[in-house]
């Protein structure tokens, strides 16, 4: 329902007036006109959605991975029907995270612009700051000196900030009659200058086409130029990835049944074999040091014929289970295998009461202290998928937002919390003295259980998106 609700943008009115009255395209068409076929995946649809925008439905930018001419491109969509592809806090939050992975797995960057620039109002969450808007721009030099090609198409509105966008693209290409371009609209010039100018001729296709030099290439229509972003993405000698037709097994079991493993109650855990026997291809699974450490499951297995190491939470992360996982993400580094963690952490123990349990504490915080810092310094890609709970130190050492796995994934079930809400104390049902504490605890527990769910987590971009459990194999 909420992805429903995402895929409409700024709601009916907005999007009639963008492509009736406008004639433009919706932002998932282009994408249907740029990509090859429909592995296209969308990162963080949520972000957003509940932040305290107003009536804005979601970050106004629309990001993701597929490919074009056999070659995996990240892309950055602007929403104009979602107030004039403005740019709020977590729509920069939202790019500055794909240039990220485009960085990190050297992809061809793809900006479709469409765009009014920043929403001055919160120009101070937006603007001055590390990683605010400038950081777009930063990033787009950092991109292209790393040699990977950048691509942009001005479809729409591009204006202030955003025209940096298409001008530090290697090739920009720009729609005839729908795409301008300028740091000032017509509105400033006229307050300026007392000068009435059109947006075409102060910043048209023609114009930066012919005269400015702004633009690469020159398209009638937006079919036309996501055909000609196509052929410029067929001659950047930038070689696709090899597409190995590896001969895999699918699961014994249907990832279906996932539905029914996904843990609602987080008071304790599940067998995590039984997710993964729904996972691995052929369901089979080289398990390292079954016997020990039994509340972390660790071992190699396939992904759709991929080679990966899984580290997998069965319950409380002991002090076994955590030497063990230490061990084992070491193996996969010096291996170069890369690491799969299924988070899934169980409620902790009540808290020492005697020197040995004290002593028994301390030893398991220095081995998990040890699983982090294996997890840190693994030189292999990580990827993470919060299945159950995740709470606590624990989500350190499973490699956690915080610990920079290259993507993060939850099930809708997740919840992500520093503590689990039921492990306060209990609310005093008896005398005055206690109410204002009973409240404020009671207070307490709602918010907790509020800020730990999925939607959450994945509206303020905490996360890479919210997945269904039987399309994990595919993401």
């Amino acid at each position: 329902e909420l992805l429903e609700v995402v895929g409409k943008g700024g709601g009916e009115n907005a999007i009639s007036r963008h492509t009736l009255r406008n004639k433009k395209l919706f932002v998932r068409e282009r994408l249907k006109l740029l990509l090859d076929d429909e592995s296209f995946l969308e990162l963080s649809p949520l972000a957003g959605l509940s932040l305290p925008y107003g009536d804005v439905p979601a970050a106004g930018c629309l990001t993701g991975i597929g490919r074009i001419c056999g070659v995996w491109c990240v892309f950055v969509a602007n929403d104009a029907t979602v107030k004039g592809g403005t740019i709020y806090p977590i729509g920069v939050k939202k790019q500055l995270r794909a240039q990220e992975i485009a960085l990190q797995n050297r992809l061809v960057a793809v900006y479709l612009v469409d765009s009014g620039g920043a929403f001055l109002p919160l120009q101070s969450e937006l603007f001055p700051d590390k990683l605010h808007g400038g950081r777009i721009f930063y990033n787009e030099a950092i991109i292209s000196a790393m040699k990977i090609p950048q691509v942009a198409v001005v479809c729409g509105s591009c204006v202030a900030g955003g025209a940096y966008v298409p001008t530090m693209a290697e090739e920009a290409v720009i729609v005839d009659q729908i795409g301008t371009l300028f740091l000032a609209g017509p509105p400033l010039v006229r307050a300026a200058t007392g000068e009435y100018v059109s947006p075409e001729d102060l910043g048209g296709a023609k114009l930066h086409s012919r005269v400015s030099g702004c633009s690469d290439h020159f398209a009638s229509s937006e079919k036309e130029a996501y055909e000609c972003v196509r052929n410029i993405i067929s001659t950047l000698n930038y070689e696709p990835l090899p597409e190995e037709v590896v001969e895999h097994d699918s699961p014994l079991y249907s990832s279906d049944e996932l539905l029914g493993l996904a843990p609602r109650d987080y008071r304790c855990t599940l067998p995590v074999k039984l997710i993964l026997s729904r996972l691995l291809d052929g369901s089979r699974f080289q398990e390292f040091k079954a016997d020990y450490g039994t509340t972390l499951v660790t071992g190699f297995g396939h992904v759709e014929g991929h080679l990966v190491g899984v580290v997998a939470s069965n319950g409380e992360l002991s002090h076994d289970a955590a030497l063990k996982g230490s061990h084992f993400v070491q193996l996969c580094s010096h291996r170069g295998i890369p690491i799969l963690f299924f988070q899934n952490t169980a409620p902790h123990a009540a808290e020492p009461t005697s020197v040995s349990q004290a002593e028994a504490h301390s030893n398991r915080l220095k081995a998990q202290a040890s699983m982090m810092a294996a997890v840190a310094c693994a030189a292999v890609p990580k990827i993470t998928i919060v299945i159950g709970g995740c709470f606590g130190s624990e989500s350190y050492a499973m490699c956690g937002r915080s610990f920079s796995p290259n993507f993060l994934f939850l099930w809708p079930n997740a919840r992500v919390a520093l503590v689990d809400s039921r492990h306060l104390s209990t609310i005093p049902q008896t005398g005055d003295s206690d109410c204002t504490d009973g409240s404020e605890l009671k207070h307490l527990k709602q918010k907790l259980e509020e800020e730990s769910s999925a939607f959450y987590s994945s509206a303020r971009l905490w996360d890479d998106g919210v997945i269904l459990p039987q399309s994990t194999r595919k993401v």
